[in-house]
């Protein structure tokens, strides 16, 4: 393949900015075109004339299509959409002072527009909003002569009101979305930190957590709970006569058919380098004895493509909670002793 046509490594995250103009796009074309009306409104009670509804328009229905056109052609997406959001704020000081600092609509606006930095980009682009609206505000209203009619009358009024009520709505319904975004990837970030990547079971310190809290509770409420820990026979050797690639096959085949052999309540973890544990909640040691026998067996029957001949079998042992159970680490080590009497007596078998 031609490298030109190759992905950039940053291109994922131009795409993410890209995404976050869209966004941007969507509630400026709604905020400019709502805000649009109560200026209007004050423009017709004033009178103003047709130089100033024209910029008026251009800024309500065309401006925020030229600023998405302007940030997704830059090479850095978001940058150039600050610009954009900091000439936002430009054009609002420049709207409150041609309004004659009209109350209400004057209000609306100014508090949509800080709405908007505080949203995007936080306290600092906020205060480099409200310092170019500022000045904007002053050099217009002395070029306006220092008009100033802060009363609002009723139709300026009424077509205020859909600014204020739509657009603080749009703005929620966005930042609602982006926080149900960042609860799924902290979710998936989670999982991710908790899981063994070969087996896609947990990592040994998460199942050792979930073993702990099964422990504590099955202590409060007198219930019962039983522990499995399996380990593959002779795994060096599948490992030193297939190659290690046939050995992660492995590992990964015995995680799967842990998974698809236990309850929806119980828990696994691969806790060492060819060793399994698996937690099995309100279990006690018969239930986990036939939970083990089907791991063992379906382990037994598994054929593996990665190298022709390969088979491999397990050995579990297995510990139910009992009075004399003083902590997690004695619980594991009841079942690991219970694992090393199956390995004693002839390997792929369950001992108790």
């Amino acid at each position: 393949m031609n490298a030109s046509v190759l992905p950039s490594p940053a291109a994922p995250a131009v795409d993410r900015e890209r995404r976050f103009v869209r966004r941007v796009h969507g509630l400026r074309t709604l905020g400019l075109g709502l805000g649009f009306f109560p200026v209007a409104a004050v423009f017709r009670q004033n009178g103003e004339p047709l130089l100033l509804w024209a910029l008026l328009l251009v800024n309500g229905f065309a401006w925020p299509h030229l600023a998405r056109w302007l940030a997704v052609r830059s090479t850095t997406p978001v940058q150039a959409e600050y610009r954009n959001l900091l000439v936002d704020s430009l054009m609002g000081g420049v709207w409150v002072a041609l309004m004659r600092f009209d109350l209400l609509p004057s209000a609306a606006l100014l508090t949509m527009l800080a709405m908007d930095k505080l949203s995007v980009g936080g306290l600092r682009l906020l205060l480099r909003g409200l310092l170019l609206q500022g000045i904007a505000c002053v050099l217009t209203a002395a070029l306006n002569g220092w008009a100033f009619a802060p009363q609002t009358g009723t139709a300026v009024m009424l077509a205020t009101l859909p600014f204020m009520v739509l657009y603080p709505l749009a703005i929620s319904t966005v930042m609602h979305a982006l926080a149900r975004q960042v609860r799924w990837q902290n979710r998936q970030l989670a999982r991710i930190s908790s899981t063994d990547g070969l087996s896609d079971l947990l990592n040994r310190g998460a199942w050792e957590e979930a073993v702990a809290m099964t422990l504590q509770r099955c202590r409060r409420s007198g219930g019962r709970a039983s522990l499995l820990m399996i380990d593959i026979d002779r795994f060096k050797h599948i490992n030193d006569r297939h190659g290690h690639p046939a050995g992660d096959a492995v590992i990964g085949r015995v995680g799967a058919i842990i998974r698809r052999c236990m309850r929806d309540s119980d828990c696994a973890g691969r806790y060492g380098g060819d060793e399994f544990g698996v937690l099995l909640d309100r279990a006690d040691a018969t239930a986990a004895m036939a939970i083990a026998e089907r791991i063992r067996a379906s382990v037994a029957a598994a054929v593996f493509e990665q190298a022709e001949g390969m088979h491999c079998t397990l050995s579990t042992g297995v510990a139910e909670i009992t009075p004399q159970t003083h902590d997690a680490r004695d619980w594991i080590k009841q079942a690991d002793d219970a694992l090393y009497r199956a390995k004693l007596d002839g390997r792929n078998r369950t001992a108790c």
